[in-house]
């Protein structure tokens, strides 16, 4: 992380002032009486931020490797834990999951992203179980993910059919670009009722979104410097939110008006049954919490996130390593092959055949979760871990990165695409085993995990199945970039390119 000469300077300023106030503090809480995890001294003000660098996944891995598998840091004046190991995390998301279910405040963030009423950002409670209750029943339930099977077939079906005529002019495809399209469509007609069809540039909102989000705001953590806005954070979540707000709001008004020209045999989808519930409590046994348009914004816009970047993100992720290690491809090719044929494409109740297929994903979501230190937790009380003290409002983070480069679990080839590492391991990734957490775990794991394994597996299977593949201009697997751009979530920091062949016989 940068800062610049301003920032060092008022660092200098503020030094005797904060270890006066922060001395003050630790007394008076006790805390310098209570063993903390083991971590990296602070630095006056910014305390340790500047170690998390532009890839904090990263540099806390290698912290943690000298400090522990729970590491104390300071965040500014914030207490942190960083937990980066399966024991730990089992603790943590696990063993003491109630302790630490909550998410933290963070003002600037809840000005702009609507954090206390969707349901990714907000604080542990009564609201937000109404919530995931909510959108579990409307739109992420089983029987609603069944729904949207002809819908998801139709899509895959056009993503097919444009890479198909690329195919037959040998032209190499945006492919990255490809699969985002898609799963945007898919994402805006299972909450929107409808794709935007460019209307509007959902996918560069959803992405810049996560984006800011995702840095680390030196006044989230330091207060008092808020109004200097060193960073510039402040004027990017304004902008940020004026354009989702501004979609959001073109979102709901187009359904207000199309609801009074539905007739009777029309099929709700997720924003009809969000508005048919405005002014009315969430859950009637919370009757206090009244759906707003406020509300409604801020679960659209989580809802919409969670189907569209994360699933767009791990297939960019997974056909990169296919790309990568040809041999690899050719497998999970054969396979198809034999359970599918090559006379018609990939249905979804062929998935549950496609054992190296799940190998695959499971490979992939281990060496790239999508968000790689979690979406961060609060603990609600003081604990005591592992006979180390947790304050209470500690921020925890989990590196689900690091967890998944272990070699105590994985062995020393860690950094080596090998699907064959899940043979008859039993490891799953659905957050009953803390080897392997992409969808976290606990209270706070995600809730559209089916939904999302189902969209990663369903187009990873076309994309390998319909087509043969080839990098453009001679570049060999090796060449392919794999660095990262860090955010909320980590995607790809370059787009996919490769030159398709159509290989099924119909």
């Amino acid at each position: 992380m940068d800062f610049s000469p301003l920032a060092i300077l008022l660092s200098l300023l503020f030094t005797a002032l904060l270890s006066f106030a922060a001395r003050r503090l630790l007394l008076s809480s006790g805390w310098s009486r209570r063993r903390l995890p083991p971590g990296p001294p602070p630095l006056p003000i910014i305390g340790n931020l500047h170690l998390l660098g532009h890839l904090p996944h990263r540099s806390l891995r290698s912290l943690s490797a000298q400090y522990g598998p729970i590491m104390s840091l300071r965040l500014g004046l914030v207490p942190a834990v960083v937990v980066s190991s399966p024991e730990a995390a089992g603790l943590f998301l696990g063993t003491h999951d109630a302790i630490f279910a909550s998410r933290p405040r963070i003002p600037e963030a809840e000005l702009d992203f609507y954090t206390t009423k969707g349901l990714v950002f907000t604080e542990y409670g009564p609201y937000w179980r109404s919530v995931r209750k909510l959108c579990t029943t409307h739109l992420l339930s089983a029987a609603r993910v069944r729904s949207f099977e002809g819908m998801r077939r139709e899509e895959v079906g056009s993503l097919v059919a444009s890479l198909r005529e690329s195919a037959a002019a040998h032209e190499a495809v945006d492919l990255s670009a490809q699969v985002e399209r898609a799963m945007e469509d898919m994402a805006c007609r299972m909450i929107l009722g409808r794709s935007t069809d460019g209307e509007h540039d959902l996918k560069g909102i959803i992405q810049e979104n996560a984006r800011v989000a995702g840095v680390f705001n030196l006044a989230d953590y330091v207060p008092f410097l808020r109004p200097l806005d060193l960073q510039g954070s402040s004027r990017q979540f304004k902008a940020v939110r004026r354009s989702v707000d501004k979609l959001l709001e073109k979102i709901i008004d187009d359904h207000v008006q199309d609801t009074a020209h539905y007739d009777s045999e029309h099929q709700q989808d997720f924003i009809d049954i969000l508005l048919s519930m405005m002014n009315q409590p969430i859950d009637p046994r919370e009757e206090k919490y009244i759906i707003d348009r406020t509300n409604i914004k801020a679960i659209i816009l989580d809802m919409i996130s969670g189907s569209f970047e994360t699933a767009s993100t791990s297939i960019d992720w997974a056909f990169s390593e296919l790309m990568r290690n040809p041999q690899t491809m050719a497998h999970l090719q054969e396979e198809l092959e034999t359970i599918v044929g090559l006379t018609r494409m990939v249905e979804e109740s062929d998935l549950p055949k496609l054992n190296y297929l799940d190998m695959v994903v499971k490979e992939s979501m281990r060496l790239h979760p999508v968000v790689p230190l979690l979406v961060p937790r609060e603990s609600m009380e003081d604990a005591v871990i592992n006979e180390c003290f947790i304050p209470k409002k500690s921020r925890i983070i989990v590196n689900i990165w690091a967890i998944g480069r272990d070699p105590s679990v994985w062995s020393e080839n860690t950094e080596k695409f090998v699907p064959e590492r899940f043979v008859d391991n039993g490891i799953d990734v659905k957050g009953h085993h803390f080897e392997l957490l992409p969808f976290g775990s606990g209270r706070r794991g995600c809730p559209g995990i089916q939904l999302g394994l189902l969209q990663v597996k369903l187009v990873l299977a076309q994309l390998a199945h319909c087509f043969k593949w080839e990098l453009p201009k001679d570049m060999a697997p090796s060449d392919i970039d794999m660095s990262e751009r860090f955010g909320l979530s980590v995607p790809r920091a370059n787009h996919l390119l490769a030159v398709p062949t159509y290989r099924l016989l119909v």
